[in-house]
């Protein structure tokens, strides 16, 4: 399994990376089917563009949306133009195999809170009557309630956030060591709360925003974000083995969000970007 960064600015797309979107991938030589399985968590602004970098957004077999802020999830407005107009729609349909079903044909799942697919179509205009249901299976989340996508399970944790907003662990086929499964566990945007440490809990790479810096941000509303320092505490707390920060705003100094990660976290630290690549 593997982590392709493919968005990590907070909040609003930077200047050097597009808002939160990060793809999940069982490369076809570890995947128990012998193809390559991919997962999209969250796909704020800009992801869009970035993604095609990296896979053809037609291969995708399923998005997890974390909430509804447009950072995390505007662009799939642009996917479901792309699905739908796409000038090779209709010969990549009729020429799909069985195998490649999940890829090719039918609606792409796309799991989120109980008012996606409402909030999705009003974001990109849908009149009324109409649906992306030609495009996109909308399904909610359900703490406790386990997802499956080819090899990999997502287990969705509600987290502290002012809108409904879930963490999701991810559990696949490792490319580190052969028959073994390993963990990666995302926080979506959240402040620190039993849940998200309960979410982290022995993870392989815990991948966590750090929106908020100590001391300057203190005055904010609590249950809004997390800071480097406390990132790095659900990181000691669960037992992660791994602290990748992420939803970094482009007015913050990233290296500060690390060490207060490192003060406080004896693991490996790692700061997300666009195109890093995290093998598990």
């Amino acid at each position: 399994m593997r982590l392709v960064v493919i968005g990590s600015s907070g909040s609003f797309a930077g200047p050097e990376s597009p808002a939160s979107s990060y793809l999940v991938q069982v490369p076809d030589d570890v995947s128990p089917d012998g193809r390559e399985w991919n997962l999209l968590l969250d796909m704020g602004n800009g992801a869009l563009g970035a993604l095609q970098r990296f896979v053809d957004p037609r291969r995708l077999d399923a998005i997890g949306l974390s909430h509804l802020h447009p950072d995390h999830f505007v662009d799939v407005c642009g996917l479901y133009v792309y699905l739908k107009y796409h000038p090779d729609r209709a010969a990549a349909a009729a020429t799909t195999s069985a195998a490649d079903d999940a890829h090719g044909a039918g609606a792409l799942p796309v799991w989120g809170p109980s008012n996606t697919a409402e909030r999705i179509g009003a974001a990109y205009g849908l009149e009324a009557g109409e649906s992306m249901e030609s495009q996109f299976a909308f399904r909610a989340w359900e703490p406790g309630q386990v997802v499956t996508v080819g090899p990999l399970t997502i287990e969705p944790f509600r987290v502290y956030h002012p809108v409904e907003a879930y963490g999701v662990r991810v559990t696949g086929p490792s490319s580190l060591v052969p028959g073994e499964r390993v963990t990666l566990a995302y926080t979506g945007d959240t402040d620190a709360c039993d849940a998200v440490v309960e979410l982290a809990r022995d993870a392989d790479l815990l991948l966590a925003e750090a929106a908020f810096q100590e001391g300057r941000d203190d005055a904010v509303d609590r249950g809004i974000h997390l800071t480097g320092r406390r990132a790095g505490e659900v990181a000691t707390a669960a037992g992660a083995r791994r602290l990748v920060l992420t939803h970094l705003p482009a007015w913050n100094d990233k290296q500060a969000a690390r060490d207060e990660a490192t003060a406080v976290y004896a693991g490996p630290v790692d700061l997300a970007a666009t195109g890093r690549v995290f093998t598990l």
